[in-house]
């Protein structure tokens, strides 16, 4: 059992580039469960660590937090190919099991470092520094976290990110926002993604999306695109830009 959060986690998690595979040992047995503040505040000491590695080497972390299935893969493969040519670009991905997507991005001339977390509903910050020590740190400028497919439990790990991106796809409902408030008040910006899909989908309706977002996180700002049309990709790969430009304290 993940004494962070509730979740199943009572198997190892591993964390590999490929052929080679660090082992990130479970979490507590449950008879030896910690006050879920004090795990909070060891996540929260190695965050700090790992943000002043990454802002030592100059590289602006962006932790990608959605639902499975909301098209956070498939908007990286679009960014790297619009992005790869500016910025040198890595990735950290984060899912139960496989390195399916870890596989789809290193076909784009990335790196990819996969971490497979067993049953585990979120990525840690001791697993990115894990998955850290396998990135050439000044070969990178730009770092993509993509979270574990899950609503609720990513939202309360800080990893060591500069920036939290929540994506709400299409399909899922425009209500998610109300429905799972911690993880889009965390978020700097919401992506609404599949809009290509709003055609067929009468029932989303992208304006009360953003209402529900603002009744629960203020003015974070919104961006609707499609991944697969290329529909805001312009924008999203500007904000990236400007994410890119700020000056970090430590820098």
């Amino acid at each position: 059992m993940c004494t962070d959060c509730g979740c199943n986690d009572n198997r190892q998690h591993t964390i590999g580039s490929g052929d080679e595979n660090i082992v990130h040992a479970p979490h507590s047995d449950p008879l030896l469960v910690q006050v879920h503040s004090q795990l909070l505040l060891q996540n929260g000491q190695q965050a700090s660590r790992n943000r002043a590695l990454l802002e030592q080497h100059n590289i602006t972390a962006i932790n990608l937090m959605s639902s499975p299935g909301a098209g956070k893969t498939s908007l990286l493969e679009r960014t790297i190919d619009e992005l790869k040519g500016q910025y040198r670009l890595a990735v950290i991905e984060g899912d139960l099991e496989t390195e399916n997507d870890a596989a789809r991005l290193r076909t784009k001339g990335v790196t990819a470092i996969q971490i497979t977390t067993g049953s585990a509903c979120h990525l840690d910050a001791a697993m990115v520094s894990h998955a850290l020590q396998q990135l050439d740190l000044d070969q990178v400028d730009l770092l993509f976290i993509e979270n574990v497919g899950n609503l609720v439990c990513p939202a309360s790990f800080d990893l060591g990110q500069h920036q939290n991106v929540t994506l709400l796809s299409t399909p899922e409902g425009d209500d998610k926002p109300a429905k799972y408030p911690v993880i889009f008040r965390a978020a700097d910006l919401m992506l609404i993604t599949k809009c290509d899909l709003l055609p067929l989908l009468d029932d989303f309706d992208p304006q009360q999306a953003r209402r529900y977002l603002a009744a629960v996180a203020g003015d974070t700002p919104v961006m609707q695109l499609s991944s697969k049309n290329g529909r805001g990709i312009d924008a999203w790969c500007a904000w990236l830009k400007d994410a890119c430009s700020h000056q970090w304290t430590s820098r």
